[in-house]
């Protein structure tokens, strides 16, 4: 077994940027204060599941369930949606679930770590890549994810209210783009 240490990189950071978990921090602190608590360990391990899970039955699993990829995306875009518009409005879509481990799997290990645009991109990179190059960089991945949902509460001292409520706001945004980006992107599937 070669060590391509180029195509590990380029897999991690592929996966970082579509991950985006630094740029969830807003969401996630807001998930926080209606949860409570969020559970670093049972999120990242949940998450890292379904990126395993899809990297080596993605495919099979959707085809069980009689959907595509751009099924699958234009689902999680959804979410992702209404996520970014809680935040920019400032209304609560998603109410508090009473149960706070329910919380911590939806919609935190998915669709906000473990997405439909992190699960379609890990199918993606089985085209070019080993299944072990793929596997390594997820699991670099989940110790980022680990490490940012535990410094959470250091990151909201870091920022105080004002600073919380314009970047929730500015993410927000974001997310709507990227909601909005990956839907026109697969609606394309329902013209079939």
């Amino acid at each position: 077994m070669n060590i391509h240490f180029d195509e590990l990189l380029t897999v991690t950071f592929t996966l970082f940027a579509v991950i985006d978990v630094v740029g969830s921090i807003p969401l996630l602190i807001s998930l926080k204060e209606k949860m409570g608590e969020i559970k670093a360990v049972q999120a990242t391990l949940v998450s890292g599941g379904l990126m395993i899970l899809f990297l080596f039955f993605g495919d099979s699993l959707l085809n069980i369930l009689g959907l595509d990829k751009q099924y699958f995306a234009l689902g999680g875009s959804i979410v992702i949606f209404l996520l970014g518009l809680e935040m920019v409005l400032g209304h609560e879509i998603f109410k508090a679930d009473k149960d706070a481990k329910a919380g911590n799997l939806v919609p935190i290990a998915f669709p906000v770590i473990a997405g439909s645009g992190t699960l379609t991109t890990i199918m993606s990179l089985k085209a070019n890549y080993l299944d072990w190059v793929i596997t390594v960089g997820i699991l670099v991945n989940l110790v980022v994810i680990y490490f940012t949902l535990r410094s959470l509460k250091f990151i909201e001292r870091i920022l105080g209210d004002a600073g919380l409520i314009a970047v929730r706001k500015f993410f927000g945004v974001i997310l709507l783009a990227i909601a909005v980006k990956i839907f026109t992107t697969n609606i394309v599937a329902f013209k079939h």
